[in-house]
């Protein structure tokens, strides 16, 4: 049967993608609107000294989390449901389900943050809109969810290609803001407080690194997004060049945006604009039309990031159903060989988290934050896993001399999801708890649908202590304890 979200793709390839539409997935999943917040949101945690220092070591662990994809993908082509046919494999049946529902919500909270930023830049000049999180917001932000998912029913085709679209026309402003901003670089302000050494508020070098970590991190979540639709690649070998030649794209494009924005106005000023702060940033530059045509950008961007990031969605939820994690439910497809079930239910879910962010008044910041640490979990066990291939030799040949380089970069790899879920903090971390015991119903049913045992022993010690922590979170957030 085919994939999904194959759209009408014929079992002898027709319609499936080449690298072309495999890239424009990758850099349109990746660039969202977090390279348009960049200015104002790294500005308000962290120094050029330390933006730098929080760069190199983003693009060190996104690298190895590159190779860790493109590796599998090639060792293990067999597993082309991505990080949840990963972490299953290495880890068991609760693992990888963990893994996949905890992509599934990332997601879904990844296109609330959109939405509710598409609409704060809307808002810009339709005013009703608010910051993208009122009444008006809320009925634009519902059509739009619901209009994607007539889009996607009709096929993954047209709906991919629509996405690179929009990929091309996202670049144009942020290429324009690169340039303005390198005409208008002045040395003397990028090398003010270099350290933050000036500032009250930004703390040690350290505190500052880790302040960056979860938008650099939500600013690369998507590096996955073509091993996630390997099934449909005309040609496998073009997952890998996907995932590295975009990856490798959007780190020169973010490093540029953030760091030159720095040199063209003082610290202070950037962390007081408000979102998207590269439109107002180029106001500030060169007028008006600057923000004019940075929110255009942004809309077109937020759009394909929308559409990019459900359909990801839909494939993961499908796709764990048809590896029984999901309750079968999940499989069921349309005419053109849509799931169409699985859509509909991430949608739904998409709804009901745009209806709590409205009651909460949650900014996109703090959307995007929860949704870069539901995403650890599955990223932290594709770096494990392909670690203990190298551990285990699996895969490997006597002799084979890649072997010890796999196993240093996988390694490397695990060690950056560790040091993010570190620099998450506490907070983030009993908020996924709650996230994560919301899918214990789900596993169960799907298990029993199988007629299999539902938990191990260990598991049932698993779950024994997820549901304490998210009793015991759930208090601390009604209590004012912690605070997200």
């Amino acid at each position: 049967m085919q994939s999904g979200i194959e759209g009408s793709v014929q079992n002898q390839g027709e319609g499936k993608l080449g690298l072309v539409p495999l890239i424009g997935l990758v850099i349109g999943s990746i660039i969202g609107g977090g390279a348009f917040s960049f200015p104002a949101d790294m500005a308000k945690v962290a120094s050029p000294g330390a933006i730098i220092i929080a760069w190199i070591i983003t693009g060190v662990g996104m690298f190895t989390l590159g190779y860790v994809f493109q590796n599998l993908s090639q060792r293990k082509p067999d597993l082309d449901c991505g990080i949840y046919s990963y972490a299953k494999a290495g880890f068991g049946e609760y693992t990888g389900f963990n893994c996949a529902w905890g992509h599934w919500v990332s997601s879904m909270l990844g296109d609330v943050s959109y939405l509710v930023m598409l609409f704060c830049t809307i808002g810009y000049f339709f005013p009703v809109f608010g910051n993208g999180n009122n009444l008006p917001a809320l009925i634009g932000e519902s059509i739009l969810i619901w209009g994607v998912n007539v889009l996607i029913l009709k096929g993954v085709k047209t709906a991919a290609w629509v996405n690179v679209l929009t990929t091309i026309g996202k670049l144009i402003p942020i290429f324009i803001f690169i340039i303005v901003s390198i005409i208008m670089f002045k040395v003397n302000i990028f090398t003010l407080d270099f350290w933050g050494n000036m500032s009250t508020n930004l703390g040690s070098v350290l505190t500052q690194v880790k302040g960056t970590m979860l938008i650099t991190l939500w600013a690369f979540i998507g590096i996955e997004s073509a091993v996630v639709f390997s099934k449909q690649a005309k040609v496998r070998k073009d997952i890998s060049k996907a995932t590295i030649i975009g990856l490798l794209g959007v780190l020169v494009i973010y490093v540029l945006v953030s760091l030159l924005a720095l040199g063209t106005m003082k610290q202070a000023q950037l962390a007081g604009l408000k979102s998207p702060s590269m439109a107002y940033a180029l106001e500030y530059m060169v007028g008006k039309s600057g923000a004019i045509v940075v929110n255009i950008g942004l809309i077109i961007s937020l759009l394909g990031a929308f559409l990019g990031w459900t359909l990801i969605c839909s494939e993961l939820s499908y796709s764990a159903g048809k590896g029984k994690a999901f309750p079968k439910f999940f499989t069921e497809e349309n005419a053109n060989g849509a799931p169409k079930n699985a859509l509909l239910v991430t949608n739904i879910v998409t709804q009901v988290f745009l209806i709590w962010a409205f009651f909460a008044k949650s900014s996109y910041q703090i959307l995007y934050a929860i949704a870069s640490s539901a995403v650890l979990v599955p990223y932290f066990f594709s770096a494990l896993y392909a670690l203990k291939l190298t551990i285990t030799k699996e895969t490997y040949t006597a002799g084979d001399n890649t072997r010890i380089r796999d196993m240093a970069i996988s390694g490397l790899s695990v060690i950056y999801a560790v040091w993010l879920i570190y620099a998450a903090g506490l907070s983030y971390m009993l908020l996924l708890t709650i996230l994560f015991s919301g899918g214990i119903l789900v596993f169960y049913k799907a298990r029993k649908e199988g007629n299999t045992i539902a938990f191990t022993n260990v598991e049932k010690g698993v779950v024994t202590i997820l549901v304490i922590l998210a009793v015991i979170s759930v208090y601390m957030i009604v209590s004012g304890k912690i605070t997200i």
